[in-house]
């Protein structure tokens, strides 16, 4: 795992030995897989992988935090934003930011003695000769500045205070910790341990001759050799003729699955460096790589270093074999750079960049490709992404986002992102208890072969203020809202290049009282006026008002009860609403086409997702709940109802779910099994019963397990803009194959088309010392522009280099018979 640190200066120096707890606003953006050798990690903006917990391949779906298609269930669901809109562009996640509690040493400071200067011996026999010379034998334990010494013998010199100490020999912190911040100081197993048969040690115990020797780094690398000399107070360790391996060896097969021989191998305490003199790398004893000069790596407690990250592997049938070298560049505590060429078998020579940079007050992220290969040849091909987030005085928060791309194509073909439309721009919001300020302004990029940017709308601007307050005079509590919306289509063409501008004010109000037996009342009342501006489209004139009053009254019965234990919550709603009708025919709409009716908004005012269109005329939303709640944990819930109105809707057609003078039927159920398991079923159906919509969601998340599917089927709407029936299958499955051993499987299938549109499977492997990632995607939908594609990836991580993140489900370990 690494990190990008932002600390503040201290104010004044101090004098002495001192410890600051510093509190810059933001301080560590904390970033995924840690690599073989020098780290970084994944998206600034958090983990990539959150449904699976798996560490995914950059040629596979869901690379840079984009959706890997489940619809379903989510067992863990994610934080809710306070984003008032969703347009299905992709957006990366806030930046995962946290204040720092580190202990920082002034310049210029002494630390303190820790532990005195008299040493701590315990042991079966001590002898103290005239010359003052120290000798304890049996069972001998020795504490000294927080180091712990256990020898069967020791011989102090009295004259100078060297140690002459046969083994076996257990020294923990020798010369301090190097366990980062993680490590427990207290525990010693916590710290850098050596073993050693022999040794002579000045009297601090930091420096001197070891033999026999061998080093154990943060409980991960074992460095074994058969001398060891210490010197710079403990700080440099340097080890001849020595073995390095995070494998578990056994004595009765001492050859670990992997090691590095060298002539030479010296450790820095302080820099926490690693350097091999002249390595050779082996795999179960067969040497498999020589370098001749020296290499140095991280050792097991560095989070961020600059250097080559992890190679990998990646194979499509577009590209060919290609081969992806991350080289990592740290540029101080607050910013990196990434620079990875991939080359593929002269099928194309792509150069990739990433850079990401933490402020005292937020963070951005930029990164981008630029190729060129043989599946457009002679074309320059890439894309640019960037994402910041800032926090700005007063609550007040700052958004920036640019993404860019030469075609969709390439961002399928280098495993980027599968979304076809792109928006870049700023956002503004604020969110507090009873305000809520947001607005953003950019430009939309579609990536679709049957939308042209010409006549769609891409420069679109939106503010909404919100403001929740409590009238005294009439009671109750009131919604008041003022938005702002315009588009613009770059076309100057009429119709095709229709251009529009809204301005909005409204009011809500509502005030609840309990009547006798319990039933609860409440009285609703609202306005809504727009002003709209409308360019470019000879249909419809040039300014348009509206005003839109509502009244309603709501009546619901909450009921409680239990039997053998559980509790059964039960209450049925009336609401009754009513405004006055009209069709809006004066109104382009371009905000209200795609409607969803599900229980979440079964009793609400209206049903339309945007402005331009509204729910008019007298209408009653009926309906009731009931759950189950059992003592042993689990829960079922059903919602039920309808929509019933005087006339037939006026802006509804009336063979859609919601037209008509009576809607279809929506029956939902959601069930919770209190141990990880949740299904939830929503339909919508006819008097004859006939099913219009249906959904089903299944998640299952254990240690071993994480299931995620669901199944959609909705009728066919060409007001929606679906011609055909549309019939889905997606799911993603995770789970424990054997210790050690962790898949996953996504698939996404069109029963409609009769045909699948994606399906991936991924297989890790993790044991103590090494880590391999393999996976194999197929992509099936293909096009004039898109093509079929079908890639393979592979990764591997060895173990005892840099601090990694742990992955899911188990680690596999080696069995040493006895």
């Amino acid at each position: 795992m690494s990190a990008l640190i932002v600390t503040r200066a201290p104010r004044r120096p101090a004098r002495g030995w001192a410890t600051l707890k510093t509190g810059a606003a933001l301080a560590a953006l904390v970033l995924g897989l840690g690599l073989a050798g020098p780290l970084a990690a994944q998206s600034v903006f958090g983990d990539e992988d959150q449904a699976s917990g798996m560490p995914s391949l950059t040629g596979m779906p869901g690379a840079m935090g984009v959706d890997m298609g489940v619809t379903a269930l989510a067992p863990e669901a994610e934080a809710l934003a306070s984003q008032p809109m969703s347009d299905r562009t992709p957006v990366p996640p806030n930046p995962a930011a946290l204040t720092p509690d580190a202990n920082v040493t002034l310049p210029g400071t002494a630390r303190p003695d820790d532990g005195g200067t008299a040493a701590t011996v315990l042991a079966d026999n001590v002898q103290l000769q005239g010359d003052q010379t120290l000798i304890a034998s049996g069972g001998v334990v020795v504490w000294y500045q927080g180091s712990r010494l256990i020898a069967s013998r020791i011989v102090v010199d009295g004259a100078s205070g060297d140690l002459t100490i046969e083994g076996p020999i257990h020294l923990s912190q020798p010369g301090g910790t190097t366990a980062g911040a993680d490590a427990d100081p207290a525990d010693p197993t916590d710290n850098a341990i050596l073993i050693a048969d022999s040794a002579q040690l000045d009297r601090e115990l930091r420096d001197g001759i070891i033999l026999g020797a061998r080093l154990v780094l943060a409980r991960e690398l074992q460095l074994a050799s058969t001398r060891l000399e210490r010197r710079e107070d403990g700080r440099i360790s340097e080890l001849s003729d020595v073995v390095a391996s995070s494998c578990q060896i056994c004595a009765e097969n001492p050859t670990p699955l992997w090691e590095i021989r060298a002539r030479r191998i010296t450790h820095d305490a302080e820099t926490r460096l690693i350097t091999f003199d002249r390595p050779q790398l082996r795999a179960f004893g067969v040497p498999l790589a020589y370098a001749p000069f020296k290499v140095t790596a991280p050792d097991p407690t560095v989070r961020r270093r600059s250097g080559f990250l992890r190679p990998e592997v990646r194979t499509t049938s577009g590209l060919g074999f290609g081969v992806k070298l991350p080289y990592f560049q740290t540029l101080g505590d607050q910013a990196d750079l990434t620079i990875t060429p991939y080359v593929s078998l002269d099928r194309t020579r792509t150069l990739e960049l990433r850079y990401r940079q933490a402020f005292a007050n937020g963070a951005t992220e930029w990164s981008g490709a630029i190729s060129r290969d043989d599946l457009d040849p002679g074309e320059t091909r890439g894309y640019v992404f960037g994402a910041g987030q800032f926090a700005l005085p007063r609550g007040y928060r700052l958004g920036l986002q640019v993404q860019t791309a030469s075609d969709r194509a390439y961002l399928l073909d280098y495993g980027i992102t599968d979304a076809d439309r792109l928006w870049s721009g700023l956002s503004l919001e604020r969110v507090r208890r009873d305000k809520m300020i947001w607005g953003r302004v950019g430009n939309y990029n579609s990536l679709r072969e049957d939308e042209d940017n010409a006549t769609s709308p891409a420069q679109v601007a939106d503010v909404i203020w919100m403001r929740r307050v409590q009238p005294r005079v009439i009671g109750g509590e009131v919604l008041l809202e003022w938005s702002a919306h315009a588009h613009r289509r770059p076309s100057d063409d009429d119709q095709i290049g229709r251009d529009v501008a809204r301005a909005s004010v409204g009011a809500d109000w509502r005030r609840s009282q309990i009547l006798p037996g319990g039933v609860v009342a409440a009285a609703l009342a609202g306005i809504d006026a727009d002003l709209y501006r409308i360019a470019q489209d000879d249909r419809f004139d040039d300014v348009v008002t509206r005003v839109d009053p509502q009244v309603g009254v709501e009546l619901r019965w909450p009921l409680a009860g239990s039997h053998a234990g559980a509790t059964h919550l039960v209450e049925p709603v009336v609401q009754i609403l009513y405004s006055p009708r009209g069709r809006d025919d004066d109104i382009p709409n371009e905000d209200s086409r795609l409607i969803e009716f599900d229980e979440g908004n079964l009793f609400s005012d209206n049903r339309f997702p945007g402005s331009d269109v509204r729910e008019t005329g007298l209408r009653a939303n009926i309906g009731a709940t009931w759950t189950r709640i059992d003592p042993t944990g689990w829960s079922l819930g059903l919602t039920g109802g309808r929509v019933l109105r005087a006339r037939d809707a006026d802006n509804l057609d009336a063979d859609s779910p919601l037209g008509g003078s009576a809607s279809d039927w929506l029956l939902a159920a959601h069930y919770d099994s209190g141990d990880g398991l949740a299904i939830a079923n929503r339909a919508l159906f006819g008097d004859d019963f006939a099913i219009s919509r249906n959904e089903l969601r299944v998640g299952w998340l254990r240690p071993d397990l994480q299931l995620s599917a669901g199944y959609i089927w909705i009728d066919r709407d060409e007001d929606e803009g679906r011609d055909i029936d549309a019939s889905e299958l997606a799911g993603n499955l995770s789970w424990q194959i054997a210790r050690g051993w962790w898949g996953e499987a996504e698939t996404r299938y069109d029963f409609a088309a009769d045909r699948a549109q994606r399906a991936a499977l991924r297989v890790a492997y993790r044991n103590e010392c090494i880590t391999v990632e393999t996976g194999l995607s197929r992509r099936f939908s293909s096009s004039d522009l898109l093509r079929a594609e079908t890639s393979f990836d592979l990764s591997v991580r060895l173990g005892g280099f840099g601090m990694a993140q742990d992955g899911p489900g188990t680690v596999a370990r080696r069995n040493c018979m006895r």
